[in-house]
C-alpha cells in the first residue's frame, strides 16, 4: 500500500464511522450515469478505450453550505484542526472563521480551498467516494445534446474561455450554467476537481515516454495520449491534479462525490 491510500485509510478508519454516526450532512443531488466505453485522453496498458461501469455521481459540485454542515459534525475537519498531514495551512482559507464562511464564500458558491483528505472523509460521511479520473472524464466529455462532444472545435472553444478568465473573479453559484446531457452541472468552467485516483495520473516532460509502457506497468497508472494532445482542456486538468500532494489546497479546486447505483456492483 502506497503513501496515499495508507493516510487515506488512516482518515476513513478515524473519520468515516464516527462522521456517519454524528449525523452526515444533507446528500447531494445525484444523477444517474450508463455506463459504456469512450476514449480517454490517458493510456492505460496499450489501449486507450476506458470502460465506465453505471454509476451516480452529483450534479454539481459541493457548495459551502454543504461543507459547513459537514465541519460541524465532525469538528476535526474544522479550519485550524486538521493535521497539516492531511491539509495544508491553507486549507478553507477564503472562510472568514471555522464555522463562518463569510462574504467570499457565499452558501452556493461551490467549496475550494479543500484537500483530497478532507474532501473524501466529506464523500465518505455520505456513503460516497470521489469519482474515479475515468467517471469525471467520461461524464465530462458531454454536452447538452451529446455524449461525447469533444470533436467538436467550437465546444473546445467554449471551455477554454473559461481559462482566460481572471482567477480572481468571484465564482458563481454552482448549477448556474445548463447541465449537460446527463442532467449535471460545472463539469468545466467553474471549479478544478479532485477525483479519488488523482495520483495515479502520470505527466512526463519528455514526450517521448508518453507511452512508456512499463512504466504505467509498475505504477498502474496512465501516461497522456499524445494523438489527444489537441483536447488541451483535459490535459490541462491532468497536468493539475498529477502534480498535487493529498493534503494541497488552491483556490480554485473543489469537488463532488459518487457512488454505486443501487443493485449495481463499485
Amino acid at each position: 500500500m502506497d503513501t496515499r491510500a495508507l493516510l487515506a485509510a488512516i482518515v476513513a478508519a478515524a473519520v468515516g464511522g464516527a462522521a456517519l454516526a454524528a449525523g452526515a450532512p444533507p446528500a447531494g443531488d445525484y444523477v444517474a450515469i450508463p455506463g459504456g466505453s469512450f476514449k480517454s485522453v490517458l493510456k492505460y496498458e496499450d489501449s486507450d478505450r476506458v470502460g465506465v461501469k453505471p454509476f451516480a455521481i452529483m450534479r454539481r459540485p459541493v457548495t459551502n453550505a454543504e461543507f459547513l454542515a459537514f465541519v460541524k459534525a465532525n469538528p476535526e475537519w474544522q479550519r485550524g484542526r486538521v493535521p497539516v498531514l492531511f491539509a495544508e495551512s491553507r486549507y478553507l482559507q477564503s472562510w472568514q472563521g471555522a464555522l463562518l464562511p463569510g462574504r467570499n464564500a457565499q452558501a452556493q458558491q461551490p467549496v475550494v480551498d479543500v484537500s483530497w483528505f478532507a474532501a473524501q472523509a466529506y464523500c465518505e460521511a455520505q456513503g460516497a467516494r470521489l469519482p474515479t479520473w475515468s467517471e469525471w472524464e467520461y461524464v465530462a466529455a458531454a454536452d447538452a445534446t451529446r455524449r461525447d462532444a469533444r470533436r467538436d472545435p467550437a465546444w473546445r472553444e467554449q471551455i477554454l474561455g473559461w481559462y482566460s478568465r481572471p482567477s480572481t473573479t468571484p465564482l458563481a453559484p454552482v448549477a448556474s450554467g445548463r447541465a449537460n446531457v446527463y442532467g449535471v452541472h460545472d463539469m468545466h468552467g467553474l471549479v478544478w476537481e479532485w477525483t479519488e485516483d488523482y495520483a495515479s495520473m502520470l505527466v512526463s516532460s519528455d514526450s517521448r515516454d508518453q507511452k512508456a509502457t512499463d512504466r504505467m506497468k509498475f505504477c498502474g497508472a496512465g501516461a497522456i495520449a499524445t494523438d489527444d494532445k489537441e483536447n488541451y482542456a483535459v490535459l490541462m486538468r491532468i497536468a493539475m491534479l498529477s502534480a498535487l500532494e493529498g493534503a494541497d489546497i488552491t483556490a480554485n479546486l473543489g469537488f463532488r462525490c459518487a457512488k454505486p447505483l443501487p443493485g449495481k456492483q463499485p
